[in-house]
């Protein structure tokens, strides 16, 4: 379902009659669903728009500056392992060194993944403790608890969650599980003979759903009774109810309710007091529908986000906000700017191994306790 922010200025609410009867259950439900709908597809607009902006005026800017960093680290790791042999630095000095050709190639493992790199990186990495062990397996426990949560599967405590890859090819094998065991289930109930109480219930909500359908082309044909563009004169406003046509075909192929409502109040085909006429039983089956919409728009603002979040290697269980989603990108940009600038200093600084060993004499190797990697910046 494609969904789409309103124009329309009116909201939608039933409001309570004059004589200050109080609303019902669903009509306080109807109000509720419609306020949510409205703000989400306001958030669904809001991050589209985001979208937009990161693909045509920030994503060239910000990839180039991250390949450019890139290759001044390759340079700045280059000079660390040609200078590592010289018999001018102590175990001490080297002890740093090789924690800092680490971290350089931890930063540059996703996206510089040459075979020079590879080499320098796994000649140094074999050399230390392998310190970070605990905490990738406190961060596979954080996400296997997220994903848990999220799409209802149960992961077992036999999975190994040690490293991202591991965890990813089990976790798509879960879900395969529990997909087919659905469909089994779902095999296994049709097969079996159902009851009165079973059979009386799909009847219901078959009806329901007929009754729903038959009050959704209800409003449509009246709709278009009054919209017919052939059935008006005067060219501009035929242009625009050939418009408004379009929006109400489309909104009516989407069974979205509420775009009918507004378009019906837009159009003052409706006036907004008669919503609290609305029989109890068809304002169930209305809701019902928002309810459906809700959902698919809550979704569809999910895959969004998280999409949003793997750009900027935003943590999935923190939320994030479209203005957040620019302004970390903006604010990428100025760290780009600026490591590249600091590395380019170090780079001509190491040239010189006095310089070097002159830097190292202050270095402290950081202690990592984290379970959050700590950015190459703070090492250097």
């Amino acid at each position: 379902m494609t969904m789409k922010s309103s124009d329309c200025k009116n909201i939608i609410k039933i409001k309570a009659n004059s004589d200050k009867k109080p609303l019902s259950k669903e009509q306080k439900k109807f109000n509720l669903l419609i306020k949510k709908i409205e703000s989400n597809k306001k958030l669904f607009k809001d991050w589209n728009d985001a979208i937009r902006t990161f693909k045509h005026s920030i994503d060239a800017e910000y990839r180039k500056l991250h390949d450019e960093y890139d290759k001044q680290l390759v340079v700045l790791l280059r000079l660390l392992d040609a200078a590592y042999p010289n018999k001018l630095f102590t175990k001490t000095d080297k002890r740093k060194m090789n924690h800092l050709i680490v971290s350089i190639g931890d930063e540059l493992m996703s996206d510089e993944r040459t075979e020079e790199v590879m080499d320098i990186y796994n000649k140094y990495k074999t050399d230390i403790p392998q310190v970070d062990e605990k905490s990738d397996q406190q961060v596979g426990e954080m996400m296997k608890s997220m994903f848990e949560e999220i799409l209802g599967v149960e992961i077992d405590d036999e999975i190994d969650v040690s490293s991202p890859e591991k965890f990813e090819a089990a976790l798509k094998e879960k879900i395969t599980q529990k997909k087919e065991q659905e469909r089994l289930a779902e095999e296994q109930r049709s097969r079996r003979k159902k009851t009165v109480k079973q059979l009386e219930k799909e009847a219901k909500l078959k009806q329901q759903e007929q009754e729903l359908s038959k009050s959704i082309q209800e409003i449509y044909r009246k709709m278009v009774a009054a919209l017919h563009p052939d059935l008006e004169q005067d060219e501009a406003e035929k242009a625009r109810k050939t418009k408004i046509m379009q929006e109400v075909n489309v909104a009516y192929s989407e069974k979205d309710l509420l775009r009918l409502f507004e378009l019906q109040l837009e159009l003052e085909h409706i006036d907004e007091s008669q919503l609290g006429d609305i029989a109890e039983e068809k304002l169930k089956l209305f809701n019902k529908t928002l309810q459906n919409q809700l959902k698919e728009l809550e979704q569809e603002i999910y895959f969004i986000e998280n999409g949003a979040k793997m750009e900027i290697d935003w943590l999935q269980f923190i939320s994030l906000s479209p203005d957040q989603f620019l302004e970390e990108l903006q604010q990428g940009i100025r760290d780009f700017e600026g490591n590249i600038e600091k590395t380019k200093k170090y780079i001509e600084q190491f040239t010189s191994h006095q310089e070097l060993k002159a830097f190292l004499k202050t270095y402290k190797v950081p202690r990592q306790q984290s379970c959050i990697p700590v950015p190459l910046d703070l090492y250097l």
